[in-house]
């Protein structure tokens, strides 16, 4: 919650504002290694979902081809869990987890 002071300068009255802002953790979407599904096609998966641009696509497929997952997405738990199911049903293996 915000605190308000006023401060007591000659007749002028100035207000000074403290804000805290508690962040939580993002949720990290993590798209794992499989044997089947072509690089070229997990590179469409990610430029249509995620709406990257090619270059991004491609640095994310081979993150995963090379070191068998890598963190594709991070943010809130819903869209976390939106991005999940939408690579799910694309054929991708994927999970959430928190950041840590």
């Amino acid at each position: 919650m915000p605190s308000v002071k006023p401060l007591r300068v000659s007749d002028e009255t100035q207000t000074q504002t403290s804000v805290g802002t508690i962040t939580q953790r993002p949720w990290n979407v993590i798209v794992w290694d499989d044997p089947v599904t072509p690089m070229s096609v997990v590179v469409v998966i990610f430029r249509k979902i995620f709406g990257y641009p090619n270059n991004k696509a491609t640095q994310l497929m081979l993150t995963v081809h090379h070191e068998g997952r890598a963190i594709v997405w991070s943010g809130s738990l819903d869209r976390a869990q939106g991005y999940c199911v939408k690579l799910q049903v694309a054929g991708l293996l994927s999970t959430i987890e928190r950041d840590s």
